[in-house]
């Protein structure tokens, strides 16, 4: 089967800012992209439906316009366009069982409202068997990188190194396939990965006739040797990727979005697990989405 990552893609400025994304990852990667556009038939079609045209042969042309766009931008790509007849979620999810990342695009928003993830966005990241990336709208190559020099061609930019990568690490829960996943984006790119690791200071505790202070620095030296534990057999696999670490008290998701602020991507985990509700996303990785302003990767995981 042809390797691909895919983008699910509407006509939506967002969505074609994925498929761009999802392009520029497909060329990383040596793989294919696949545009996937979903359609539901109705029986009385839209009015944006011209009266000569049938809803399937609508649908079936803005994929092959998307593909034609893609190979344009990013020459040697080899794409490929699909339109299936079912509702948004149900293809997304089909599709993404055989891509190896699913690209999906989101709204921006000014200020503190952060970001606009649609129910559909939700709903698949929720619930896809492999990693999605959530991209914004209105990103390009260039933010990818680190700043170019004045008057540098746009042809150049891929020749200026890229930003750091950034990973939410959980040590009660480490898992191989968010670190790896991580180191590997970060070797594609050649560049630094930077490690976020937060943790809280339980209440003090009694002890016979008096109360015991929990320290922090032994909290926090706890939590680094565990962090250096779950990341030395990934070093050693990746011994030429810079590592760096953060270890604070504090909220994950505040230091995740803060820490995302000029990074070229972030890396999250989602645990794969059902609740009397369905799955659905935890609450670090739902703030990232909504509020971290590069484009953020999430890994399920068990």
């Amino acid at each position: 089967m042809l390797r691909h990552v895919t983008a699910g893609i509407d006509g939506s400025p967002e969505s074609l800012a994925a498929a761009h994304w999802a392009a520029r990852e497909a060329t990383r990667r040596g793989a294919a992209l696949c545009l996937v556009h979903a359609w539901e038939w109705h029986p009385r079609p839209a009015a944006t439906v011209p009266a000569d045209m049938s809803e399937r042969a609508v649908a079936e042309d803005l994929p092959e316009r998307v593909a034609d766009s893609m190979r344009a931008a990013h020459p040697g790509l080899q794409v490929i366009g699909q339109a299936l007849a079912d509702s948004p979620v149900s293809a997304l999810l089909k599709a993404a069982e055989q891509a190896e990342l699913l690209v999906l695009g989101s709204r921006g928003l000014s200020g503190v409202a952060g970001f606009l993830m649609g129910s559909v966005s939700q709903r698949v990241v929720a619930r896809a068997p492999r990693p999605v990336v959530l991209v914004r709208v209105g990103g390009s190559t260039a933010d990818e990188h680190f700043s170019a020099p004045d008057g540098i061609s746009p042809d150049e930019i891929p020749g200026i190194p890229y930003r750091d990568l950034v990973l939410g690490l959980d040590t009660d829960r480490p898992c191989d396939e968010l670190i790896e996943f991580a180191f590997d984006a970060a070797e594609r790119r050649g560049s630094t990965l930077r490690v976020i690791n937060t943790f809280s200071r339980p209440p003090d505790f009694a002890a016979a006739d008096r109360i015991v202070p929990v320290s922090s620095p032994e909290l926090r030296a706890e939590q680094e040797h565990a962090v250096a534990a779950a990341l030395r057999p990934w070093c050693e696999k990746f011994p030429e990727i810079t590592v760096t670490e953060s270890i604070t008290e504090g909220r994950a998701a505040e230091e995740l979005i803060s820490a995302s602020a000029g990074a070229a991507l972030l890396v999250v985990g989602r645990r794969i697990r059902e609740s009397r509700l369905g799955t659905h996303l935890g609450p670090v990785a739902h703030a990232a989405l909504h509020h971290a302003p590069c484009p953020v990767a999430v890994v399920p995981h068990s």
